[in-house]
């Protein structure tokens, strides 16, 4: 990126000119009583980024740059963990609390699960659901896949976006990463490349693990990222999804996904003069009630991504969003 480049050159000459400076003094004997800390400095000239925003705000130069300030409404700081309202045109932070603490992502988690497999696998490619995928993910959100299906991994997206199977998730871990390990593997270097240094993922689902955790700018910017690719577009605004796939037996079967997310099913309102295209809901005891959506505002055209999360319920929830993305 162009300012990043420009930022690792005006740091250079910096390095630079302090070490001719150094080279004169050693010349002439002459002490220097006030030592340089490069880092402090780098950023107090605004060189580099502030080591609490976290390597995401430096690479976050065509974005919002992260804030570990209370920015906006405070009205809506004790009803969630965290939260922030993301205007991802003017680069603009509308509304915003706790965006680097470390939070639990729950269901959220599939955001980069999709980024992922839609980068490293073909849609078109048919997976096996493993037996674990079925025995792992018992009494939670699924798909309802059985060891054995045989089902594209362009289907498997719908089902992991839409109505949130961890079955899915887990299918596409094996089908894509070869193994839930090595597909976390991938998640992470994602993240890594993304300037995501507050986040750690290990499965890709989201069911909890204490070393499974993210933040919500570093959700930020990896839902930023993902949104500019069309295919996880097309999986995020779909309200349902009929898709067919086989059994292990080789009978056919047909099932029609329904969204999880309220402001697409039309249980919920939408924010003002903001039209929701899709997002992704997560609930989990640890996390909380969880929501990432991108909007467009219908006057200005403006692209907002809201984010909350660890809310007490749906629809305080719903409630945060809407407040925080109308502001």
């Amino acid at each position: 990126m162009r300012c990043i480049s420009n930022i690792k050159a005006r740091i250079l000459s910096l390095l630079i000119i302090f070490s001719m400076a150094i080279s004169v003094a050693s010349c002439g004997n002459v002490e220097v009583d006030m030592e340089y800390d490069i880092y402090k400095d780098s950023v107090k000239f605004g060189l580099s980024p502030d080591q609490e925003a976290g390597a995401g705000a430096f690479y976050a130069q065509d974005k919002c740059i992260g804030t570990t300030q209370l920015v906006g409404d405070d009205s809506f700081k004790d009803l969630a963990a965290a939260y922030g309202a993301f205007d991802d045109t003017s680069r603009e932070i509308r509304n915003a609390s706790g965006l680097f603490d470390k939070i639990y992502p729950a269901s959220t988690t599939k955001i980069m699960t999709a980024m992922v497999a839609l980068k490293y696998g073909d849609l078109k490619q048919v997976l096996t659901v493993p037996e674990e995928a079925v025995t792992s993910t018992s009494g939670t959100s699924v798909a309802g896949l059985q060891s054995g299906d045989k089902i594209s991994l362009g289907d498997l997206l719908y089902a992991l976006m839409i109505c949130s199977g961890n079955d899915a998730a887990y299918t596409i871990a094996c089908g894509v990463g070869g193994s839930v390990s090595d597909f976390a593997n991938l998640m992470n270097e994602e993240a890594a490349a993304l300037g995501a240094s507050h986040s750690h993922f290990v499965n890709p689902h989201g069911l909890h693990d204490d070393m499974h955790y993210t933040c919500a700018y570093d959700m930020y910017l990896i839902f930023h990222e993902a949104i500019r690719n069309p295919d996880f577009i097309r999986l995020i605004k779909k309200s349902k999804k009929k898709v067919t796939y086989q059994h292990s037996d080789g009978s056919s079967v047909s099932v029609t996904y329904n969204t999880t997310n309220q402001y697409l099913s039309g249980v919920r309102k939408m924010p003002k003069n903001i039209k929701i295209i899709g997002g992704k809901t997560g609930t989990t005891n640890a996390a909380g009630y969880c929501l990432v959506v991108y909007g467009r505002e219908k006057k200005t055209k403006h692209q907002i991504i809201g984010i909350v999360y660890k809310a007490e319920s749906r629809d305080s929830l719903y409630s945060i969003m809407t407040g925080i993305m109308s502001n």
